[in-house]
């Protein structure tokens, strides 16, 4: 389990130093606890609070399969953020933020494809049959994408939330995840606006001791949140096992029942042969229900999972369960004026979503099209058509 950050631990890595009073934003006031020499300090307490909550939602999205994106181009969180987030197999940007990374991930993703394509052209020996200038030119290109893209070349779809260090500088970043509707994670400082943030950690984003042990705390939940899935994953497994392994009890019941008159032994032989047959059955019989309960138990536990549809956040999955439509069979019978309302009146910040798509997904998502459904989701920017 991962270690949870206590208050003296942030208390030494610095993490209560806010800005200076002069640099701060009012929006701030409640994770302030005072000012000294000039310089505003942050309620700790109110971090660790708000860590712990960030930490268990990370840790739900990594257990549903979707990644989480992180972002940090300050010189202070760069080498932190890739060494921390790459031992947890997620993507992230430590160099420029390419403008439409996540409104424009279908041209993003071109620009993946393209660094393929090189590699695939190094591998098959085209790229010895060019001239010395184009394999030079091809070759700056394969640098200079790798440089700013290399850490997503695994992401293709937009990812379940982003993490940013430094709201401020990573604006840009915040714009466009609360376009498309994706959560929010963020260390925001006191000269920050916490308002367009879902999970706030108040907390100094500027010195490195701050970014790291935030970073440890976050990462340590995601990796906790993988382990879970991974065993979800393995018991799963050995459930099917178990269902095979029990078919050929079916089997013996049914060559054993259709044994012939003429063809039994004494009567005494008859009788045995007809107690296994019953204890066979017996057997059976009550093993069914328990794997019948298993699947019910599954399918009702993807359908809770609202998340799986594009375009729908951990916000606005509990805002549709609110209203009843916590199943995918409720969501793909619903009419999309009618989730809009929905989502109007849980949150105003909800209600610029299209919903448009979500019944269409929710229906191949009820009849367990899976590849189908990620398909259409890879091709279709951000879930609307």
């Amino acid at each position: 389990m991962a270690t949870k950050a206590e208050v003296k631990d942030l208390l030494e890595a610095g993490v209560h130093f806010g800005h200076l009073t002069r640099k701060w934003n009012p929006n701030m006031a409640p994770y302030i606890y005072m000012e000294r020499n000039g310089i505003h300090v942050i309620n700790l307490y109110k971090t660790v609070a708000k860590l712990d909550e960030a930490s268990e939602a990370l840790k739900k999205i990594a257990a549903s399969g979707r990644k989480i994106l992180f972002v940090a181009t300050k010189k202070q969180a760069k080498d932190i953020v890739a060494e921390k987030v790459s031992a947890v197999n997620m993507p992230y940007i430590t160099e420029r933020w390419p403008g439409g990374m996540l409104t424009n991930f279908v041209t993003i993703r071109k620009a993946v494809k393209k660094m393929t394509s090189i590699d695939r052209m190094k591998k098959d020996g085209t790229f010895d049959t060019l001239s010395k200038k184009e394999r030079l030119q091809v070759e700056r290109l394969r640098a200079k994408l790798e440089k700013n893209l290399g850490s997503i070349s695994d992401m293709t779809r937009l990812p379940g939330a982003i993490f940013v260090v430094d709201t401020m500088r990573e604006h840009i970043a915040v714009k466009e995840a609360e376009k498309l509707n994706i959560p929010i994670f963020a260390m925001v400082d006191t000269n920050s606006d916490p308002k367009p943030i879902d999970y706030v950690i108040p907390s100094n984003d500027d010195a490195s001791k701050s970014i790291d042990i935030i970073m440890t705390a976050v990462t340590g939940a995601i990796s906790e949140g993988l382990a879970e899935r991974k065993s979800e994953k393995s018991a799963e497994k050995e459930g099917k096992d178990a269902d095979v392994a029990k078919a050929p009890k079916e089997t013996v019941a049914a060559e054993t029942s259709s044994i012939p008159e003429e063809k039994a032994a004494a009567p005494e032989k008859q009788a045995e042969v007809a107690e296994e047959v019953v204890v066979v059955e017996v057997e059976v019989k009550t093993e069914a229900p328990a794997s019948e309960a298993k699947k019910e138990a599954s399918k009702t536990s993807d359908a809770a999972d609202l998340t799986k549809i594009e375009g729908v956040g951990p916000k606005t999955a509990e805002a549709l369960s609110n209203a009843g439509l916590d199943s995918y069979e409720a969501l793909s019978g619903s009419d999309p004026e009618r989730i809009k309302e929905i989502l109007a009146e849980a949150s105003s910040r909800l209600a610029h979503l299209d919903p448009g798509s979500w019944p269409k997904q929710a229906k191949m998502a009820a009849e367990g099209k899976w590849d189908e459904l990620k398909e259409w989701q890879d091709k279709v920017k951000g879930g609307v058509e």
